[in-house]
C-alpha cells in the first residue's frame, strides 16, 4: 500500500509542474525490447521532412484483393519463413512513414470490384462495378453509354503530357487492374474479340487488348508486362482471336524501330534499352503462374520484381518522367480460392517487386503509392501462441480450441469461398490434414464457387514527394488526385517550399 501511495505521489508532483518533466521509469520498462522499438519509431517519425516537392514520376503498385488482414497475416508468414519472429515483422511497404484508409465502395455497389476500384484510383472518378476508365455514365455491357462517359487514367495524362507510362501485372494484360491504366469499356470481360458478341462488335465497342495496341500514340502505352496471349492472337497461332488479328505483330510493326514483343524471361532481360524502347510482353496464355508454381523449374514466367525493374529501367529513358501501375492480381485469385498460402505467398512477391522498386528510383523525385482496389474475407482468428505457424490450427495457452462442433479451427479463414460446408456433412476437421499444403483449402463459413470481396477500407502506404498528403479516411479517388498534385498535372502553381537534399535519397532497407 505504501508503494501505491509513493507512486500516486510522483505522479501528483509530476503533472503539477508548470513545465514539461522527464519521469523516471523503472529499468524493466526501458528496457523492454517493445518499448525501445516504440521509441525508435517515434523519433523517425519526428525526424522526417516531409517532401513538398513535385513529382518525376509515379508508381503505383495496387495488390489486387490485399486487404489488411491478409498484409499481416503476409507480414507473419513471411518473417517466420525467413526464420524470424513474425508477429513483429514488417513487409517493406509497412515501414512506409506516411500512411492513410481508403473507402472502396463503387458508385453501385457496397462492395467494389477490380474494374471499378482502379478506375477510382487511376481515373478519379466512382463508376460502377464491371466498368473501366469511364465515368458512372457508363452502363454495364452498354456500348452507347460509354460515349462521352471518358475517364482519362494517370498513365495517359502523363503520355500526353510528354512521360513516358506502363503497367506491369501477373494476370492477363486484359483484366480488369491493368486495363485502368489504358482501357476504357463498359464491360472489363470484353478482353479479346472472342469475349465479344457480334452485335457489340457491330455497335462500336472494341476490345481491351486491341484498346492497348491501338492507342493513339499520344496516349499509348510504352510497356505492357504481363499474361494473356490468347487475347491477342488468333485461334491457330497460339490464341483465341475469332478476327484473326496478330496484334503482337501490330505493336512491333506500329510502335517505332524501338518495338519489341517478349515472351519468356530470358527475352525480357535480354531486351535491349533505348529512348526508343517500346515493350510488349505476354508470358503465359492466360493468367501467369501463381509464384509457387513460376519458380518450379522449367518454368520461363518472369517475377514481378523482374517486371517491374525491366518496365522502370524502358520508361526511365524518358528525362520527363514516367507513371506506372504495378499490379500483384494473383493474390485475389488465390483468395478466391480459398487458398490462404498461396495469397501470402502472391502478397510476399508483391511486397519483394515493391522493394525491387525502391532500390532503382530516388525518392527525392519518385512517389512511390502501395495500395489494394478492395479486401478480401479472410480472417485471422484466435487463439493461436506467439510464433506458431500462420497456416497452422489455432489454439489457446498450449490447447486446441474447438468449435461447437468439436472440430479445430485454423487460423486462417475465409468468411465465403470453396471450404464452405456443402450443407451435408459440415465442415472437415483441419486436424486430419497438412494445412499448410498450397492446396489446402481453409474452411469458409458459407460456400461459394469463388470467394467474394470484403467492403472494410484497404490501406495506402506512400513515401516520397507530397506523400505526407496521404493521411487520415479517404475516398479511393483521393489516390488519383494527390499523384496528379504530385505530378503538377492539376494546374497548380509549384510548391512555394520544397524539401530537397541535393542527394539521390534511396529507400532504408
Amino acid at each position: 500500500m505504501r508503494a501505491i501511495v509513493s507512486l500516486v505521489l510522483v505522479i501528483c508532483l509530476v503533472t503539477s509542474g508548470a513545465s514539461a518533466q522527464t519521469v523516471a521509469l523503472p529499468a524493466g520498462q526501458t528496457g523492454d525490447a517493445y518499448f525501445q522499438e516504440s521509441a525508435r519509431q517515434v523519433r523517425t517519425a519526428l525526424a522526417e521532412v516531409p517532401n513538398t516537392g513535385r513529382a518525376r514520376n509515379v508508381i503505383i503498385f495496387v495488390g489486387d484483393g490485399m486487404g489488411l488482414s491478409t498484409v499481416v497475416a503476409s507480414r507473419i508468414f513471411e518473417g517466420q519463413q525467413r526464420g524470424v519472429d513474425g508477429e513483429s515483422n514488417s513487409l517493406v511497404f509497412e515501414r512506409f512513414p506516411y500512411v492513410a484508409l481508403s473507402k472502396t465502395y463503387s458508385d453501385d455497389m457496397q462492395v467494389t470490384d477490380s474494374a471499378a476500384g482502379i478506375t477510382a484510383i487511376m481515373s478519379g472518378v466512382k463508376t460502377g462495378n464491371g466498368v473501366v476508365g469511364l465515368t458512372k455514365a457508363a452502363v454495364r455491357k452498354d456500348c452507347a453509354s460509354a460515349r462521352g462517359a471518358m475517364a482519362l487514367s494517370l498513365a495517359e495524362m502523363a503520355k500526353a503530357s510528354g512521360r513516358s507510362a506502363g503497367v506491369v501485372t501477373n494476370t492477363r494484360l486484359t483484366h480488369a487492374t491493368p486495363a485502368g491504366a489504358y482501357a476504357h469499356t463498359p464491360h472489363r470481360d470484353w478482353e479479346g474479340s472472342q469475349d465479344m458478341s457480334a452485335e457489340v462488335i457491330a455497335a462500336g465497342c472494341v476490345d481491351i487488348a486491341r484498346q492497348l495496341v491501338e492507342a493513339a500514340p499520344a496516349v499509348r502505352m510504352d510497356v505492357a508486362l504481363g499474361g494473356g496471349r490468347s487475347r491477342f492472337l488468333p485461334a491457330g497461332a497460339g490464341g483465341k482471336r475469332t478476327d484473326g488479328r496478330d496484334l503482337p505483330r501490330e505493336w512491333r510493326d506500329t510502335g517505332g524501330p524501338g518495338a519489341l514483343y517478349v515472351q519468356t524471361a530470358a527475352e525480357l532481360a535480354a531486351a535491349p534499352v533505348s529512348p526508343s524502347t517500346r515493350v510488349l510482353g505476354l508470358f503465359a496464355e492466360d493468367h501467369m503462374p501463381f509464384e509457387i508454381e513460376r519458380v518450379a523449374p522449367g518454368s520461363t514466367a518472369p517475377s514481378l520484381a523482374q517486371m517491374t525493374l525491366k518496365a522502370i529501367d524502358v520508361l526511365s529513358q524518358n528525362p520527363e518522367g514516367y507513371v506506372l501501375l504495378v499490379e500483384g492480381g494473383r493474390i485475389d485469385h488465390a483468395s478466391h480460392l480459398g487458398l490462404a498460402r498461396r495469397t501470402l505467398t502472391e502478397t510476399v512477391a508483391f511486397a519483394e517487386a515493391v522493394k525491387a522498386a525502391l532500390g532503382a528510383v530516388d525518392l527525392e523525385d519518385t512517389l512511390v503509392i502501395v495500395t489494394a482496389d478492395h479486401s478480401h474475407g479472410l480472417v485471422l482468428s484466435g487463439y493461436a501462441d506467439r510464433n506458431a505457424p500462420v497456416l497452422g490450427i489455432a489454439g489457446d495457452e498450449g490447447s486446441r480450441v474447438v468449435g461447437l462442433d468439436g472440430k479445430p479451427y485454423t487460423t486462417l479463414m475465409f468468411a465465403t469461398g470453396p471450404g464452405g460446408p456443402d450443407g451435408a456433412t459440415g465442415r472437415s476437421d483441419p486436424s486430419t490434414t497438412d494445412t499448410s499444403d498450397p492446396d489446402y483449402r481453409q474452411v469458409a463459413a458459407v460456400g461459394l464457387r469463388s470467394a467474394a470481396h470484403s467492403g472494410e477500407d484497404v490501406v495506402i502506404y506512400a513515401t516520397g514527394p507530397q506523400a505526407y498528403l496521404f493521411r487520415g479516411v479517404v475516398d479511393e479517388t483521393y489516390t488519383f488526385h494527390v499523384a496528379r498534385r504530385a505530378l503538377g498535372l492539376d494546374g497548380a502553381p509549384a510548391p512555394a517550399t520544397v524539401r530537397k537534399s541535393g542527394k539521390r535519397r534511396l529507400w532504408p532497407f
